[in-house]
């Protein structure tokens, strides 16, 4: 395991490993633990009792946080006709259909998020071998396939963020910066918290929210009791 450094080893110092925080207390020691000189980004990890091998168990989709990220995505869209119009008036960054598709074939990736219409997937779906390792391939569970284009793009504008249980059934999201006032940063938390609730697949068995928390970019990690969110709400 690599050697930490010796700011992470004094900010680790001020976090009890074994005591999950009420998530007011949490955020605010993942504030006072951040040490990057940078605004850096605050994450929050949920350890789920589910088995992404079965696809009964597959947690994927996307949530628009009430306070942002903080970070403004940069949003292409593959459209034809009326489509590519309403991409544009919508605030999309870069609209179009094969002259992008050549563009990422050739290795242009200045972008964060594609949306594209049901009638584009046929060809955006041969990018599948360079976008898919990237996690840049539109789905529509994240509604990033649709003919709504100006809502789809409105919502990722407007602070929306994706999740996707990995293999080991861990979800990763951001949910803003350690610039934003706490109660901003607990808001998203806790919507991000409802929305795992609600994503239980009815195939999961046993324990479903196993652990929580939360960190910064270079940060320690904050354990959080789930628990004081339904105290919260």
């Amino acid at each position: 395991m690599a050697k930490r450094s010796k700011k992470y080893q004094e900010a680790a110092k001020l976090v009890d490993r074994t005591k999950a925080y009420d998530v007011n207390e949490a955020i605010e020691l993942v504030k006072k633990t951040n040490f990057a000189k940078f605004d850096a980004t605050v994450e929050v990890a949920f350890r789920l009792g589910v088995d992404t091998r079965k696809n009964d168990q597959q947690i994927r989709g996307a949530v628009v946080l009430p306070n942002g990220t903080g970070k403004t995505q940069r949003v292409l869209v593959f459209a034809k006709g009326e489509k590519l119009k309403e991409a544009e008036a919508a605030g999309a960054d870069y609209v179009g259909d094969a002259e992008y598709i050549n563009k990422i074939n050739q290795g242009w990736f200045d972008f964060d998020v594609i949306v594209a219409t049901p009638d584009m997937m046929g060809e955006v779906g041969k990018l599948g071998r360079v976008l898919g390792p990237k996690g840049l391939m539109p789905n529509p569970k994240t509604g990033t396939v649709t003919f709504d284009v100006d809502r789809a793009v409105k919502e990722i504008k407007a602070g929306k963020v994706e999740y996707r249980a990995d293999k080991a059934g861990i979800v990763h999201v951001p949910i803003g910066k350690v610039s934003f006032d706490n109660e901003k940063l607990v808001e998203n938390f806790s919507v991000i918290y409802e929305t795992m609730l609600k994503a239980k697949p009815a195939a999961a068995k046993g324990t479903y929210v196993k652990g929580v928390a939360a960190t910064s970019t270079m940060g320690p990690g904050v354990k959080v009791d789930p628990a004081s969110f339904s105290l919260k709400n």
